[in-house]
């Protein structure tokens, strides 16, 4: 059975909330853009306010990093402190998993940001988030693995430690405790 992806007429207006009062609490995310434009631009397209909540209940607490002049989209990016709780101890995808002879996380970082409707940051999004506020300064965050890393087996994640960005590579079938991942959103 497929859970509907929507939400209540409520539950929209609680999220417009708490995402309206982190974008007021963080300006420093969004210099120059205004909060009435964003509202109107999530209120256009309620489909994707299930995704950001699926954002907040995992706990990344989204918030508009961007404007793409292009397309007239805002961005949102995961900006929790540490990788969302929501999100850890899973292998990188489903090949990764299938592979895992015992000891199977319950899900993988590119299964279930596709269930949510995000995707996984890259690893220049993932520096300009750094930008914006330290973060993932005790855990780290899986990000989108270059396909002929992957074909070897490998994935890449990312963290910050000693005030650098680092980018290392695992096994993508391994998963740790303290390793989630961050997604994006273009609304």
């Amino acid at each position: 059975m497929e859970t509907k992806k929507e939400l209540s007429p409520e539950q929209r207006d609680e999220l417009i909330e708490i995402l309206k009062t982190r974008f007021e609490k963080n300006r420093n995310r969004h210099i120059g853009l205004d909060w009435e434009n964003v509202q109107t631009k999530l209120e256009a397209n309620v489909e994707k306010l299930w995704s950001l909540n699926e954002m907040e209940r995992t706990g990344g607490e989204p918030d508009v990093v961007g404007h793409d002049e292009k397309t007239g989209e805002y961005i949102f990016y995961d900006c929790v402190a540490e990788s969302p709780k929501g999100r850890r101890s899973l292998c990188y995808d489903g090949e990764a998993w299938d592979a895992r002879k015992e000891f199977k996380p319950e899900g993988t970082a590119i299964d279930m940001a596709s269930e949510m409707g995000i995707e996984l940051l890259t690893e220049e999004q993932y520096r300009e988030l750094q930008q914006l506020g330290k973060c993932d300064t005790k855990t780290s965050s899986w990000i989108i693995t270059p396909s002929d890393i992957r074909k070897l087996g490998g994935a890449i994640f990312a963290d910050f430690r000693y005030n650098t960005v680092f980018i290392y590579h695992n096994g993508a079938s391994s998963y740790y405790a303290v390793r989630g991942f961050r997604g994006s959103l273009r609304v």
